[in-house]
């Protein structure tokens, strides 16, 4: 990040920092040596707007080499010797459980034997469509080289925070035959993601925020798939007319798509696919990531609520709950943002930018970045929730913290 980038980014977010408006259409990114950083935070990053990165940014991607063959396909037989002992979760696509579908484990081996039957059969099966989903191929493999991680997206707290903790990421590889899919949903804690076919195709049915709300049925609920025709209810869904058509994006092989925070999508594989796919967190959608934290207590709070004066330790329970439903609670926010805020401060103190740090980026980067936990953090440290959150052993202690962070962005914003 240069100077006038943050510069604007800082601008943005002192004027309330809202999201474009979507225009009917995807922006297509043609050319890597055309499109800087700079170029991304402005066109996306600040008005959190979709965009597809040709398959030139992915060229030299070693997946793209070794996990296909020379007609386009996967490559069966390679990820049979690389990875045929992994074990990965795999979702039957054919089975609703809520709003999501069922997973089991099985080698990879399995699998893909699944999947050779599968299109023998004419893409068609009794065990149904399976989709391997969700695999941490970076945390559970010794990784051959898959990809270059993008420019635009390694500043990736969300990725940074538990490489730190070294027991989770948020990077994963989607695998699975013609027709498998994705149900409508948005992205764990309203991050950010990125997802790059290494081969086939994706069509994506992509709803900006707040479009979601007319899709509630007349209970509420969110449904399971946008194409079905249990939609065109009325009285089902009472609100449907108010949503607009999604942008549909058709994703070649080798395209990069950046979903921005908060988009509900619907992603159909139209070919046998593997796609790489990283969600992430930074300053550009931290206070996103915050609010969605506190509907999801505020939502747990309701559930429980007639239990507040019986329940001993109710606010506690609450937030074991939302951490069992969310995979954070208030508490483990208040450690995330420290853990970047204590990196992020130690660039700036040492005047230098650490590759493994996240702050890749630069000084300037990392003078943003303090400031948008700043703005936050005051947020957080200010919430009734929070303050009945038991702190007596964070080291900092949340104000101390925010002191640091203050003292640095008076230092900071004469440079």
């Amino acid at each position: 990040m240069d100077r006038e980038t943050r510069s604007l980014a800082e601008r943005h977010f002192r004027s309330g920092g809202g999201g474009g408006q979507a225009q009917g259409r995807v922006a297509f990114i043609p050319e890597p040596a055309a499109f800087s950083y700079a170029d991304f935070v402005r066109g996306f990053l600040l008005p959190n707007l979709p965009c597809v990165f040709s398959a030139a940014f992915t060229e030299g991607w070693g997946g793209r080499r070794r996990w296909v063959t020379p007609a386009g396909r996967p490559d069966f037989d390679h990820l049979l010797q690389a990875y045929g002992d992994v074990v990965v979760p795999v979702a039957n696509c054919g089975v609703q459980e809520y709003n999501s579908n069922p997973k089991e484990h099985m080698p990879l081996r399995d699998y893909i034997t699944y999947w050779k039957e599968y299109i023998q059969g004419g893409y068609s099966s009794p065990r149904g469509c399976l989709y391997l989903k969700d695999w941490h191929l970076c945390r559970n493999s010794a990784v051959e080289d898959v990809f270059t991680l993008p420019v635009y997206f390694s500043s990736d707290w969300l990725n940074e925070f538990w490489d730190a903790l070294d027991v989770d990421d948020y990077r994963f590889v989607y695998a699975g035959p013609k027709g498998s899919w994705s149900p409508f949903h948005a992205d764990i804690f309203r991050s950010f993601s990125w997802s790059v076919n290494i081969c086939g195709r994706k069509k994506w049915l992509l709803f900006p925020p707040g479009q979601e709300e007319a899709l509630r049925d007349r209970h509420g609920n969110l449904p399971y798939d946008v194409t079905s025709p249990s939609l065109l209810d009325a009285h089902l869904y009472p609100r449907r007319q108010h949503c607009g058509p999604p942008l549909e994006v058709t994703q070649e092989a080798g395209e990069m798509l950046f979903v921005p925070s908060g988009w509900h999508h619907q992603v159909h594989n139209l070919d046998d696919t593997i796609s790489i796919n990283h969600n992430w967190v930074n300053g550009f959608n931290l206070a996103r990531m915050w609010h969605f934290l506190q509907q999801e207590l505020r939502a747990v709070q309701e559930e429980i609520g007639e239990w507040r004066d019986s329940m001993p330790d109710w606010d506690r329970h609450c937030q074991v709950i939302m951490r069992s439903c969310s995979g954070i609670n208030f508490e483990e926010f208040y450690h995330f943002l420290k853990v970047i805020a204590e990196r992020r401060l130690l660039v700036l103190g040492e005047g230098t930018a650490g590759g493994s740090s996240g702050a890749e980026l630069g000084p300037e980067q990392a003078a943003f970045d303090v400031g948008r936990i700043a703005e936050v953090l005051a947020s957080v440290v200010e919430h009734p929730d929070f303050q009945r959150v038991d702190t007596s052993m964070f080291s900092p202690q949340p104000k101390e913290l925010l002191q640091q962070l203050k003292e640095a962005i008076a230092v900071t914003s004469v440079l």
